[in-house]
C-alpha cells in the first residue's frame, strides 16, 4: 500500500472522547511505517544502484582517462617515429646523392682519361705514319739513287753476257 502527501493531509479522523479514534490512528501508523519502510529499503537499494553506478562511472572515467593517456602518448610515437622516419629517408636521400655524384664525378673523369688516352694513340699513330713514310721514303731514295759499284757491277754482268752470247 503507498500513501502520498496529499493521501495524509486529507486524513480526517474521528473523533472521540479522548481525541481521535485509537483504532484509525494505529491503522494509519501501521500503514506509515509498512510505507517508510518500504521507502527506506528502496532508498537503501536505490543508494546502492547509485553506489555501484558511481564506482562504475568512476571507472569508466579512469578508463577513460587511460585510454586516452594511451591514445596521447600512441599519438606522440607515432608522430616521433614519423619524424625519425622522415629525418632518416632525408639522411638516406643526401647518401644517395653524395654517392650518385661522386659515381657522377668517376665517370666524367674516366671519360676524360679515355678521351685522352683516345688523343694519345692518335698522335701515336699519326708519329707512326710519319717516321713509317720517311722510312719508306728514304728507302725508295736509296733504291733510286743506287749504288755506284752496283751499277759497275751490273753493267760488268752484262758484259759477260753479251760475251758468253757472242762465244
Amino acid at each position: 500500500m503507498s500513501l502520498s502527501k496529499i493521501d495524509l493531509l486529507n486524513k480526517k479522523f474521528s473523533r472521540s472522547l479522548l481525541g481521535y479514534s485509537k483504532s484509525e490512528v494505529d491503522q494509519l501508523m501501521a500503514e506509515l511505517a509498512e510505507v517508510l519502510g518500504a521507502a527506506a529499503d528502496e532508498k537503501k537499494q536505490l543508494l546502492k544502484q547509485v553506489s555501484r553506478r558511481d564506482s562504475t562511472i568512476a571507472e569508466f572515467r579512469q578508463r577513460e582517462e587511460t585510454l586516452r593517456d594511451t591514445l596521447m602518448t600512441t599519438q606522440r610515437m607515432v608522430d616521433d617515429i614519423k619524424t625519425t622516419a622522415r629525418k632518416e629517408a632525408e639522411v638516406i636521400i643526401n647518401e644517395a646523392h653524395s654517392r650518385a655524384e661522386v659515381i657522377l664525378q668517376q665517370a666524367h673523369n674516366r671519360l676524360a682519361q679515355i678521351h685522352e688516352d683516345i688523343n694519345e694513340l692518335k698522335r701515336q699513330r699519326t708519329r707512326f705514319e710519319v717516321e713509317l713514310k720517311a722510312l719508306l721514303e728514304s728507302h725508295l731514295k736509296t733504291l733510286e739513287i743506287g749504288d755506284p759499284d752496283l751499277e759497275k757491277v751490273e753493267a760488268i754482268e752484262s758484259k759477260l753476257k753479251f760475251f758468253k752470247k757472242a762465244k
